[in-house]
């Protein structure tokens, strides 16, 4: 007599989808952004050999002939401008990311996981901020090789610091505004190379305010990074002190830098919200 046996029945259960956060998400996201960074070591040229050369070519090309600082030797007034530029950037970064994500049809594939649509901006954002502070850092150590000094308190330090973050994450809305909007990297930047290059440049980044015409002076002094920078030299003891004519964010630096962001974040965010919505929803 010869058994039966039965075949075991075949399960047409879905298979168990393990459930995660948003935070964890856009931890994973931040992982995504930092291995591709890791496979191509290439792409942090912008902030380690970049910084170096802004920092040498202007503390001694340009350094040599620049004196009215207000008696500050020019490397500690150009420390915090270089600073100041390179967080700026920081929307650059995130800007061409999410075109090229969105452009090469990563972000469709994103869709079709069970995540919030958020954390892919939200690791976006984080790995951009992290990838700007690589440049701070370099930056910082190149400084105290040719002779920046940090001359305030410890915890003026961490406040400056902590104000480059704070600005970086406003100027981040500006990177997933443009990068939504945009149809190429190429796009992405001309566009930011367009709009934020002369804008770090047209304020105290690299040259005091004073002596430029009353029209211009009045543009940098209320330009947004003025007060950041300002606020890092003030915070540093880089000086020197705004001048008694200056424009008011300049005699109240830290603050204006805390209101800029929170403006800048309130109106740019909502733009780069829908812009990002409607272009991942096509």
């Amino acid at each position: 007599m010869t058994a039966t046996v039965t075949p075991p029945a075949l399960s047409l259960a879905a298979p168990e989808i393990r459930r995660t956060t948003v935070l964890q998400q856009s931890w994973i996201m931040v992982k995504r952004n930092l291995i591709h960074t890791k496979r191509m070591p290439e792409m942090l040229a912008d902030v380690t050999v970049q910084p170096i050369m802004f920092v040498v070519l202007f503390a001694y090309v340009f350094g040599a002939s620049i004196t009215q600082t207000g008696g500050v030797d020019y490397k500690e007034f150009l420390l915090p401008g270089i600073m100041g530029q390179t967080i700026v950037f920081s929307a650059f970064i995130v800007a061409t990311g999410i075109c090229g994500d969105l452009e090469k049809g990563i972000i469709d594939r994103f869709r079709s996981l069970p995540i919030n649509r958020s954390s892919v901006l939200i690791g976006r954002s984080i790995a951009g901020l992290l990838h700007s502070s690589i440049g701070i850092a370099v930056m910082a150590l190149t400084g105290l090789l040719i002779g920046w000094r940090i001359r305030g308190n410890v915890g003026e330090a961490i406040l400056a610091f902590a104000l480059i973050v704070v600005f970086g994450f406003a100027m981040i809305w500006w990177g997933i505004f443009v990068g939504s909007l945009m149809r190429s990297v190429e796009a992405v930047n001309g566009v930011m190379f367009t709009i934020l290059f002369p804008i770090t440049f047209v304020a105290n980044t690299f040259v005091p305010t004073g002596p430029m015409p009353t029209w211009l002076r009045t543009i940098a002094e209320w330009n947004p990074i003025s007060s950041l920078v300002q606020a890092l030299r003030v915070l540093w003891g880089n000086g020197p002190d705004a001048a008694p004519g200056a424009a008011l964010p300049l005699h109240h630096p830290v603050l204006a830098t805390v209101l800029w962001s929170v403006a800048l974040t309130l109106v740019i965010a909502p733009f780069a919200l829908r812009a990002y919505t409607k272009r991942t929803s096509d």
